[in-house]
C-alpha cells in the first residue's frame, strides 16, 4: 500500500479561524488513523502549511476525505495537494 503526502496551504489567521470547526476536523482525522489511513498529521512552523501523511490505495481515498474536510469546505485551506511518496528508508521502505 502506497504513501501519500497532502499539503494543505492555509489561510491567513488559520489559527485564530480554525477553533469554529477544529473538533470536527480533529474527529475526521481520528476515524481516519483508526482506520489506518493516517499515519502523520500537523502544521508546519510558521503555520502556514500542514502536512498529512496517509497510507491509502489511491489518491482518490485521500480525496474524499479532503472533499469532508470542515477546514476545506469553510475555507481555511486556500489549496491542497495530494502527492504519492516512495518511502526509501522508515516504514515498510527499503533501503
Amino acid at each position: 500500500m502506497p504513501y501519500f503526502a497532502l499539503f494543505y496551504d492555509l489561510v491567513d489567521s488559520f489559527v485564530e479561524r480554525r477553533q469554529p470547526y477544529r473538533s470536527e476536523h480533529l474527529a475526521l482525522l481520528d476515524q481516519a488513523q483508526r482506520d489506518g489511513r493516517l499515519l502523520l498529521a500537523g502544521p508546519l512552523k510558521p503555520v502556514d502549511t500542514a502536512l498529512l501523511v496517509f497510507r491509502a490505495d489511491s489518491a482518490s481515498d485521500i480525496e474524499q476525505l479532503v472533499a469532508r474536510d470542515p477546514y476545506v469546505t469553510n475555507g481555511l485551506v486556500k489549496s491542497w495537494q495530494v502527492r504519492e511518496w516512495t518511502v526509501v528508508i522508515g516504514g515498510d521502505g527499503v533501503r
